[in-house]
């Protein structure tokens, strides 16, 4: 059976491909296409303990059977540090998307008009915005972060998986509204490069009282961090790094 693979960031520049086809036998688990995916270019070997996997959009485990004409993506470390296949739908309330860089200044005030109620009296607005100082180099990226030790960041370079992140933006919206009760929320990130100054990430939370306004934005952003399948890399004058941690794919006590 024929199933595609789909690589990102790091894996991407080492296998020099967004996409590698590989052949496998009837009934192959992911975790033998990934041993199939290995063969072919030896250097992604290492990056096994961090990887994490989706099958056809949705995070599943590397003993999952595959079918002819699967799709395995490998979720490298995200930058922690609804898509049309979305079968929810669209909700009024809601704004989780993914916009290309650079995103406006004042989106998060445009979001807030957007979204806010005369029933709310706090709106939050949170931006990510690039910052001149490095942060923890992915695994496999620690000889390359020494060689930038001590230089500015210039710009961010932010790559996404993008159906899968928007499903995973609407699981955080939901447990967000299960945990806080904060039903009007805005979550868009950008893809692409954005420089010095630039904002990557905004969050916008409008509730009636402050304390859930503030406890959602913050639940947004950390998780939005560490589940999306969005990745950064730091660029410099001469290279650039990728930032990140493990991909976390359940949320926090599940």
């Amino acid at each position: 059976m024929h199933v595609r693979i789909r690589l990102f960031a790091r894996q991407r520049e080492i296998a020099g491909s967004r996409e590698v086809a590989v052949e496998l036998p009837e009934g192959a688990t992911i975790e033998e296409a990934w041993a199939a995916l290995v063969v072919l270019h030896p250097a992604l070997a290492s990056g096994r303990p961090y990887v994490r996997y989706a099958r056809n959009g949705q995070y599943t485990g590397p003993e999952t059977a595959l079918v002819d004409g699967d799709e395995v993506a490998c979720i490298p470390p995200v930058a922690g540090g609804a898509g049309d296949d979305d079968p929810r739908a669209p909700r009024s309330d809601r704004i989780l998307e993914l916009a290309p860089a650079p995103l406006p200044l004042d989106l998060g005030r445009e979001l807030a008009d957007r979204l806010a109620t005369s029933a709310d009296g706090a709106v939050v607005i949170f931006e990510g915005r690039t910052r001149e100082t490095p942060g923890t180099p992915a695994p496999g990226e620690e000889a390359e972060a020494r060689r930038h030790a001590g230089l500015r960041v210039e710009a961010l370079e932010y790559e996404a998986f993008d159906t899968l992140a928007v499903r995973v933006l609407g699981e955080i919206a939901d447990e967000v509204a299960a945990r806080f009760g904060v039903e009007r929320l805005a979550i868009v990130h950008a893809t692409g490069e954005v420089p010095l100054g630039d904002v990557s990430v905004v969050i916008v939370a409008c509730a009636p009282h402050r304390d859930a306004a503030f406890d959602a934005a913050r639940y947004a952003m950390d998780e939005t961090k560490a589940r999306a399948p969005i990745w950064k890399a730091e660029r410099f004058a001469d290279g650039h790094v990728w930032i990140g941690q493990v991909a976390r794919t359940h949320t926090p006590g599940a």
